[in-house]
């Protein structure tokens, strides 16, 4: 393994990236990328052996056939968590890590955010701002409710010991069940249907992967608990968006909080932005204030563990997607 690897740093801007990494390693010999145009070229004639790569601008466009083309270097370093644009690959020619459980406590806020706006009706409250009226108004707790988790991963890891801190009781589902910490109940992915009806509230925070897509249905939105309030950090593609608007329409669905779409950016003339029982976010709910940094440290830390010789940590198996 080469002391100095050549790395490319791939986002919309690297300026940071290359003065954290200069300050670490300045040894590593490294060229910056910020556009997805430019990206199969550079692979092609500096042929680096390591690629940061953050996904900026969207999946369509996104140059993963340069990543694992002829060129493909040995290890692909996702700035995020989620992988769904890369496809399939092969771990024996290409090791991909992402940056899993960097976001997760923010990602955990939005969730709950999400939830405590409609309980306490924040909605309700702003229109009697706005008119100057003096409306008691009732709220509803969430300590004694059902929340369902959808994915136990570090996002679902953090959720649910925030909603313990609630009072809550948490039920999950995981490929591999076994007993968590803060989770009252977990089930296998094969169980969802029948945890639906029990839920109050319900997160979804799993990964996009060909066993996901369209997880939840019309089927399953059907099986929901009439006025269950939902929330959607996982991918679109995982919820049919379609059944999802139908029920909020009815309010089956009582409110959701969605921060990922089928077509991102959702188009303007989505019928979801007319309801008023949803908050949409533009896929943000996993971006703070120190995000990228947090990502990028991930990186320098395996980095340390890549020219040292040892196994690196958020290895991606491209059957799980994670």
């Amino acid at each position: 393994m080469p002391d100095t690897p050549r790395i490319v740093l791939h986002n919309n801007d690297t300026a940071p990236l290359a003065r954290w990494l200069r300050a670490a390693y300045p040894q590593a010999g490294f060229r910056e990328c910020n556009s997805y145009e430019a990206l199969p070229a550079l692979i092609e004639s500096y042929r680096p052996e390591i690629v940061y790569s953050v996904r900026f601008a969207g999946t369509p466009g996104f140059p993963r056939d340069a990543l694992f083309g002829p060129y493909s270097p040995r290890w692909i370093a996702n700035g995020g968590a989620g992988t769904d644009h890369y496809g399939q690959w092969d771990p024996q020619k290409t090791i991909v890590t992402n940056a899993a459980g960097v976001a997760a406590g923010m990602m955990a806020e939005y969730i709950l955010g999400g939830f405590l706006h409609f309980t306490l009706d924040i909605p309700g409250l702003q229109k009697d701002k706005a008119a100057r009226v003096w409306n008691a108004r009732k709220v509803r707790p969430l300590a004694g409710k059902s929340l369902l988790i959808v994915g136990l991963g570090h996002t679902g890891q953090a959720v649910s010991a925030r909603a313990k801190a609630f009072g809550m009781k948490v039920l999950g589902t995981r490929a591999r069940p076994e007993p968590m910490e803060h989770v009252d109940e977990v089930h296998a992915s094969d169980d969802l249907h029948d945890l639906l009806p029990r839920a109050d509230f319900i997160a979804v925070s799993t990964p996009l992967i060909p066993a996901t897509r369209g997880l939840i249905g019309k089927d399953e939105i059907a099986a929901m608990k009439p006025g269950v309030i939902f929330a959607d950090v996982s991918r679109g593609g995982v919820v049919d968006q379609s059944a999802l608007y139908d029920a909020l329409k009815t309010r089956h669905v009582a409110a959701a909080a969605l921060d990922v779409f089928e077509t991102e950016p959702l188009p303007e003339i989505s019928p979801l932005w007319a309801l008023e029982n949803v908050i949409i976010s533009p896929h943000c709910s996993s971006v703070y204030a120190d995000w990228e940094q947090a990502s990028f440290e991930l990186f320098i830390q395996n980095l340390g563990r890549w020219m040292r010789g040892e196994r690196l940590v958020n290895i991606v198996n491209p059957a799980r997607g994670y």
